[in-house]
């Protein structure tokens, strides 16, 4: 456990800042998409329509925060405020808000490269990597890690949390949560891509909608206390607080840490489900996906640090040792956070309301999980595709839903870390190589806004090769060709 803690400090450490370097880069690349296209994020959601092949707007931002709106929305952020004290909400927050452009980036490239494979559109990581900066080998690799790490490594960290609320809670075994939890996601997986869009679809608006309106309620019970949550928040963030000051390092870190955990920004997650999107221009996309990341860590993420603060329903580890300050003694970071929070103003309810919570955001991103990870089979093998290996996935994604039940939280945490920063590292630097083609999307995109054209994508025109998914389409649907300036 030690060396699988200290190997994630190597790697994440560097890496949380570079994220939040890369999301500033594409925020002044994209001269902040994610402010000035908000009102085209609600317009492009609510026109949007699916077809036989791929899906609607709103379909792949459910498929997309079935993966952001995680445990990670909940013990991510307990997490951080036990490592990194209040400050880290802060830098969670702004994370959440300059990375969102990163966001938008992987969602251009893997709606430009995406490809159509079994009847399905389909895309992702090293669906660009192979046809956007041609680099095969380097694809494969990115594909065989995305199905390690979708189908047996990550899956386990949502299970294990699941069982963790739910003995809390219940008092139910962590062995019979496994079990429960294997039977259900086999019903899912079996049902093909399109059951598991349904599932999204229906759970996600509602689970994300009862658990806002849960924290607002606490926050309303405690409206006196949450100025100077805020102030503690922000001193915290600033280094300025009487007793967290002297920690900002660790609030900076974890803050960023697990803003990128939670909304996968710059981990390539989204892109699997943005590629399936059905639309006519990849910016469209785009800014769909950067308003994910509003939903998850401005709002969901931010309301769960704001809740847990204003409650003092936490603790914070002393990096010398021990800890600064211990509001819930024997309360083990994670779930078990904001099941004390909420249990301050609803007694009884927290421990309840935040099992039936992870339940849902956890068994959603497992599902999610199971579809990045075909994703990949289908870019390594394509059209004739691999039973034994497609068998292999659906076997490990049920080993691991009950294995991940019963074994060490905090071993399933480091081994998630590790294997996510090496495709952290790996995408982030192929997404920065395809800069020039995420400003020649963006330029296209808001040129065919000004003049009032709903936008057509037309990559020849824009000197973008490798796009054969949207040459195929221009060629079956006899889309006019508007020439970019």
């Amino acid at each position: 456990m030690e060396l699988l803690t200290t190997i994630s400090g190597w790697l994440w450490n560097p890496l949380a800042y570079v994220a939040l370097g890369i999301g500033v880069f594409f925020t002044l690349l994209t001269k902040g998409v994610q402010f000035r296209r908000l009102p085209d994020m609600i317009r492009q959601l609510r026109s949007g329509k699916s077809g036989d092949s791929g899906l609607s707007s709103f379909q792949t931002l459910a498929l997309t925060l079935s993966s952001r709106v995680g445990v990670g929305s909940i013990a991510g952020v307990a997490t951080a405020v036990a490592t990194g004290g209040p400050g880290a909400v802060f830098w969670m927050a702004v994370t959440g808000l300059v990375g969102s452009t990163c966001a938008y980036a992987e969602a251009v490239l893997a709606q430009v490269y995406k490809r159509r494979i079994q009847g399905e559109d389909r895309g992702g990581m090293p669906y660009y990597i192979r046809y956007g900066l041609r680099a095969p080998k380097v694809a494969a690799t990115m594909a065989m890690l995305g199905i390690m790490v979708y189908g047996f490594v990550l899956p386990g960290i949502q299970v294990n949390n699941i069982a963790s609320s739910t003995e809390l809670a219940f008092g139910i075994q962590p062995w019979v949560t496994g079990l429960i939890i294997t039977a259900m996601l086999g019903f899912v997986i079996v049902g093909g891509t399109r059951r598991i869009v349904n599932v999204a679809q229906a759970v996600v608006p509602v689970m994300a909608l009862g658990y806002v309106l849960t924290c607002l309620v606490i926050l309303g019970m405690n409206a006196g206390q949450v100025p100077h949550a805020v102030t503690v928040i922000v001193t915290s963030a600033m280094g300025t607080d009487q007793v967290f000051g002297g920690m900002v390092g660790y609030a900076v870190a974890w803050g960023v840490r697990r803003a990128v955990f939670a909304s996968s920004t710059g981990l390539g997650e989204g892109t699997f489900a943005s590629a399936a999107a059905q639309t006519s221009h990849p910016g469209k996309q785009g800014i769909v996906q950067a308003f994910s990341i509003y939903i998850d860590v401005l709002m969901i993420c931010s309301l769960t640090g704001l809740t847990i603060v204003v409650t003092g329903a936490y603790n914070v580890k002393d990096p010398s040792g021990g800890y600064l300050v211990e509001h819930v003694p024997g309360v083990v970071a994670g779930p078990n956070f904001m099941q004390e929070a909420i249990d301050t103003g609803l007694p009884g309810w927290g421990s309840a309301f935040v099992a039936i919570a992870v339940l849902l955001f956890a068994f959603t991103t497992q599902v999610f999980y199971f579809y990045a990870a075909t994703t990949n089979v289908m870019f390594l093998f394509g059209e004739r595709g691999n039973r034994f290996l497609e068998g292999a996935l659906r076997l490990g994604a049920l080993g691991i839903s009950f294995v991940g039940a019963v074994v060490s939280a905090d071993t399933m945490w480091a081994a998630g870390d590790i294997v996510l920063a090496f495709i952290g590292w790996l995408n982030m630097s192929c997404v920065l190589l395809l800069t020039p083609v995420v400003r020649k999307v963006i330029r296209d995109y808001d040129r065919q806004r000004r003049e009032g054209i709903d936008p057509v994508f037309a990559p020849e025109q824009l000197g973008i090769s490798n796009a054969e998914y949207w040459v195929k389409q221009k060629a079956h649907t006899s889309v006019p060709v508007r020439h970019a300036t």
